[in-house]
C-alpha cells in the first residue's frame, strides 16, 4: 500500500473539474436554462453574474480534486480501477447532488421533472469525471 500521490490527485482532479464544469455549464446554461432562471426568480435571486462564476468555477475544480482524492483514499481497500472510481463518484454525487436537490424538491423549490433530469445528468457527470480523473491517478 503506497502513499497518496498528491501530484496525480491534482492532475486527475483538475481534469475531473474540467468535466464537471463543462457538464454544469451544459446542464444549467443550456439544457435547463429556462427552468434555472425560473427557479432563481421563484427564490428571489437574480441571474448569476461574473462574481458567481468566480466562486463556482474554482469550487467545482476543488470538487474534482476532492473526488479524485476520495478515490485515492479508498483505493487500497477496494483496489485500483473503475469499480473504485464508481464508488468514489457515488459518494461525491450523493453528498453534492442527491442530498441537496432532493431537499430542494421536498421544500417545493424544484419541480420533480427537473429533479429527475438533474439527478440523472449529474450522476453521469460525476461518474464520467471520476472515472477519467481516477484513470490518471497512480500511487506514489
Amino acid at each position: 500500500m503506497g502513499k497518496i500521490n498528491f501530484g496525480r490527485v491534482l492532475l486527475g482532479g483538475i481534469v475531473a473539474g474540467v468535466i464537471l464544469n463543462v457538464g454544469e455549464w451544459l446542464l444549467n446554461g443550456m439544457v435547463l436554462h429556462a427552468q434555472h432562471l425560473a427557479l432563481l426568480k421563484k427564490c428571489g435571486f437574480s441571474e448569476p453574474d461574473a462574481k458567481f462564476l468566480i466562486v463556482v468555477v474554482p469550487l467545482t475544480f476543488v470538487l474534482g480534486i476532492v473526488t479524485v482524492l476520495g478515490y485515492a483514499a479508498i483505493r487500497p481497500r477496494f483496489g485500483a480501477g473503475p469499480k473504485t472510481a464508481i464508488i468514489a463518484a457515488l459518494f461525491a454525487w450523493f453528498g453534492v447532488a442527491l442530498f441537496n436537490n432532493v431537499i430542494a424538491a421536498g421544500l417545493g423549490i424544484m419541480p420533480p421533472n427537473v429533479l429527475a433530469l438533474l439527478l440523472g445528468w449529474e450522476l453521469v457527470e460525476f461518474l464520467l469525471a471520476t472515472l477519467v480523473g481516477a484513470a490518471l491517478y497512480k500511487e506514489a
